[in-house]
């Protein structure tokens, strides 16, 4: 069951308890992403979730490593275009330590030049390894080309220029804009009472509201790209096809998302990877995506293949696209096509830490955590005729781009 409270300054908090797991986990999201920055900042949020662990007030950056590290636990963090989260996985023993440890990087981090300066050159070297990799490469290129012109088209990293450019004020600025308890969630599943931890929070995170109004996120312009070559460096040549999908609010969304995994979701029985892997054996990596943002989304399918196979490939995935444009999913398959998805939702449920970061993120961008049986039953009152429609508006041939890396 989830249970849910709120700090004296604001700050939101929802709990999952378990009896069985002697693991606690606990992450405090951000409301704040690459997408927030404005010109000139981007790769700031990024850098920041780096930055956070490299000292306070009271801890050297070893000590602060070290802290979970030396009883087993793991402190981490990650960025996305809306969110930033920083979470903690500890023996229960030491949920005091946690807490306390979360907090005091968040809100007494002190950031000193020379770690500033050292890890600059670890994010230049993340951009690299980005770089060296088409397969990562060209999901950034899709976004940029999707949404040109706004800050969801910009790379969560930044570039190699623009993380250097990073001054020690532009770090300390964007924390007092964005790190305050009107911005944070906390989200945390372990054996212990909701109690017991609003008390240990109520201790560590007691930091003001600071009652900063919030910045309203623009929405991004419909934009329909052209098909577009980018010349690399690649001995397979890399595909992206797609174009924009749903917002999290959207009533069609769970549709999508159905779709998606029947085309070609992480099962070795969808209908690309039956299609165009199994069958022929054209491409090792191939796959359907859709990216859910508070306000948009998108959709893409993914592969990459022999130069000579590309072709073919390409028109059999528009093959599937227009199958699911044209024909209505059958009783029998719209059934086997529900149980998919129910059954790996369920399956999800297992991984303690992964409900603890989408309960966490839920809470923060939409304001809601919606229990396994409600989300089950939306999936269930899915119809043939809801699917064909979605298809039509978001897969139609008509409706999507294509982007190509090829060798040069």
């Amino acid at each position: 069951m989830i249970e849910e409270g709120i700090l004296n300054n604001g700050i939101q908090v929802i709990h999952q308890q378990n009896t069985y797991s002697k693991v606690g986990h606990i992450g405090v999201f951000i409301n704040v992403g690459s997408r927030d920055e404005e010109k000139g900042e981007e790769g700031l949020a990024h850098y920041l979730e780096h930055v956070i662990f490299k000292g306070t007030k009271k801890r050297k950056a070893f000590h602060v490593l070290s802290r979970l590290d030396s009883v087993g636990g793991e402190l981490n963090a990650y960025t996305t275009k809306e969110e930033t989260c920083v979470y903690a996985s500890f023996p229960i023993e030491y949920l005091s330590r946690a807490l306390e440890l979360l907090s005091d990087i968040i809100f007494n981090s002190n950031f000193p030049n020379q770690e500033l300066q050292k890890e600059k050159e670890v994010v230049v070297e993340e951009i690299n390894s980005y770089k060296d990799s088409p397969t990562d490469l060209i999901f950034d290129e899709f976004d940029k080309q999707l949404f040109k012109g706004h800050s969801l088209g910009n790379d969560i990293l930044g570039t190699e220029l623009q993380v250097k450019s990073i001054k020690r004020s532009d770090v300390l600025n964007f924390v007092k804009k964005y790190y305050i308890p009107e911005r944070m969630v906390i989200s945390s599943i372990g054996s212990y009472p909701l109690k017991k931890l609003i008390n240990y929070l109520e201790k560590y995170f007691e930091i003001k509201s600071t009652k900063i109004e919030s910045q309203k996120r623009s929405l991004p312009k419909l934009v329909f790209p052209k098909d577009k070559i980018v010349k690399r460096d690649v001995h397979q040549t890399h595909t992206m096809i797609g174009g924009r999908g749903y917002s999290a609010d959207h009533p069609s969304k769970n549709s999508l998302l159905l779709l998606n995994n029947l085309l070609g979701g992480p099962a070795m029985n969808s209908r690309l990877n039956l299609s165009i892997r199994e069958k022929y054996g054209f491409t090792y990596m191939l796959e359907s995506n859709c990216t859910i943002y508070s306000d948009c989304g998108s959709f893409s399918v993914y592969f990459a293949s022999d130069p000579k196979n590309t072709f073919r490939v390409e028109k059999l995935i528009q093959k599937e696209f227009l199958k699911l444009c044209n024909q209505s999913l059958g009783t029998i398959q719209l059934s086997q096509a529900k149980k998919q998805v129910k059954g790996q939702l369920v399956i999800s449920m297992e991984n303690n830490l992964g409900v603890m970061l989408a309960n966490g993120k839920s809470k923060l961008l939409f304001d809601k955590v919606d229990n396994l049986d409600k989300v089950l039953s939306e999936f269930e009152k899915i119809t043939s005729t809801e699917l064909l429609e979605v298809a039509n508006e978001i897969m139609h041939p008509k409706k999507l781009f294509k982007l190509t890396f090829q060798s040069k």
